[in-house]
């Protein structure tokens, strides 16, 4: 399935580290009335059962604003609840493997730090890549640091969008103007705002100007 690159601009990932007196369904409306561009659900500790509820109430949440909703790691569940896409990382299932099972209509997302990861993911099927660690995170302490040197070089190597990840903030995302990535996938700059929607609204006009000069065709 063909991705947008419009739904890269501003991608939000989701982390309960930060929920504090909200919910976490509070602080994704929030994050979707400010004008995030695609929403990744990514859970760790939740059983089957209520990661189910809260992937199909969130879908339905997506939907209203027009807004793709990716699952992350879990292929079974994002089948299940009908999801836009799924975003796997190289320590997951292989993403030819994933493809056969979600088929051609649903989104399939890859994590790649190198060239040749990128290259292997755009030929096993994904749809879009996430590059990163960017910059270091407090949200992946063990992610590695991927240089701007190598992310330019991953988006050159493909025809597919790429999104990086990892510490961007309003107050480095511009460093990332020269990349030519079509977007950034944000978790701690937007969960952890004391004002989401508005956070939400000034990274997304960053993005915009970052990728402004360097949309690749």
């Amino acid at each position: 399935m063909k991705c947008d690159k419009k739904a890269m601009l501003l991608y939000a990932v989701t982390d309960r580290a930060w929920i504090g007196n909200k919910t976490l369904s509070e602080q994704v409306k929030e994050a979707l009335d400010g004008g995030i561009t695609c929403l990744q659900l990514r859970e760790k500790e939740l059983d089957d059962d209520a990661f189910l509820a809260e992937a199909l109430a969130f879908k339905v949440l997506c939907n209203t604003y027009h807004v793709p909703f990716i699952i992350n790691d879990n292929v079974e569940l994002a089948i299940k609840c009908g999801a836009d896409g799924i975003h796997v990382g190289q320590q997951d299932m292989k993403a030819t493997d994933v493809r056969k099972l979600i088929g051609n209509n649903i989104i399939l997302g890859v994590s790649a730090q190198t060239v040749e990861q990128a290259m292997l993911a755009e030929q096993s099927g994904a749809d879009y890549l996430g590059v990163g660690a960017v910059f270091s995170t407090s949200t992946k302490k063990d992610a590695d640091t991927v240089s701007h040197d190598t992310v330019k070089a991953i988006c050159n190597s493909v025809k597919i969008p790429v999104v990086a990840i990892g510490g961007i903030d309003k107050k480095n995302i511009l460093q990332l103007k020269d990349t030519g990535i079509d977007g950034v996938s944000v978790v701690s700059a937007i969960f952890a705002s004391q004002d989401i929607t508005n956070e939400c609204r000034t990274l997304l006009e960053l993005s915009k100007e970052m990728t402004r000069k360097e949309s690749r065709k």
